[in-house]
């Protein structure tokens, strides 16, 4: 099957443009998932964040794919497979026949056939990973992934930029605490 271009400039900037109009991170991840989603015509998407204290990938936004299928088992994050752990693409065009897939069972009754997981980096740092969820057999265009990797660095600098301004903001505010005499030498 020959692939079909999904992405098109208008729908590429108008999830992109969502970036720099959003003050409140959980808001723009939910725009994000939505609108992947809607812009792309796909079954859904989820975003989630590795936490390096719990040594895991939690969710932390969705769109379209039921709380069941989302909440089916761990994430594993040491896979050699993994779009995490490689820090490159992963797609799986059948998900009911694809040894990676953990649970082929539970993405057949949640209708998905195929998939695609884009790590979120800054700075070549993995932070996290965009999962992308189609419910037909899905021949992905390179021009496709180049942009959904596109859209994944860009969320990854903005997730990583949030949480240096929340940073500087606790370092601010215990700064503030200080005594005068303390801050003189700064």
């Amino acid at each position: 099957m020959e692939p079909v271009r999904r992405i098109r400039l208008q729908e590429f900037k108008s999830v992109t443009r969502a970036f720099i109009r959003y003050e409140d991170l959980n808001a723009l991840l939910n725009h994000c998932v939505e609108g992947i989603s809607r812009a792309f015509k796909v079954k859904g998407c989820s975003i989630m964040l590795f936490d390096e204290r719990e040594k895991q990938l939690f969710r932390v936004s969705s769109y379209g794919v039921s709380e069941e299928y989302l909440n089916k088992g761990p994430l594993p994050v040491d896979e050699k497979y993994s779009a995490f752990v490689t820090g490159e693409p992963v797609f799986i065009q059948d998900m009911q026949n694809d040894p990676r897939v953990k649970y082929p069972k539970d993405a057949g009754k949640e209708g998905i056939v195929s998939m695609l997981s884009v790590p979120m980096k800054c700075r070549d740092a993995v932070s996290g990973i965009i999962r992308i969820y189609h419910d037909e057999s899905w021949t992905l265009h390179d021009d496709d992934l180049d942009s959904f990797c596109l859209l994944a660095e860009l969320l990854g600098c903005v997730v990583e930029n949030n949480g240096l301004r929340n940073f500087l903001e606790h370092v601010k505010v215990a700064l503030g605490r200080l005594p005068l005499r303390m801050l003189e030498g700064l």
